[in-house]
């Protein structure tokens, strides 16, 4: 899979404002959390660093509920 606007993890979308063309100015959720590089590093190496991790895989859903989020 090499599609940008879903998770390398599970293929759901994965809200990355970069890989929409009518957010692409503004910064990504992922830019205001902190992810566990190990998830990262889990990843198989052709699938790193092509798209976000959505934020279920990305285990930040409760670091995105504490951080106040731009509307879109």
């Amino acid at each position: 899979m090499n599609d940008s606007s879903h998770c390398p993890a599970c293929g759901a979308r994965n809200d990355c404002a970069l890989a929409d063309p009518r957010t692409a100015d503004r910064p990504c959720w992922c830019y205001s959390v902190s992810i566990d590089p190990a998830l990262l590093e889990a990843l198989p190496a052709e699938l790193r660093n092509s798209a976000c991790l959505c934020p279920r895989c990305a285990h930040v859903d409760e670091q995105l509920k504490a951080t106040p989020r731009a509307a879109s």
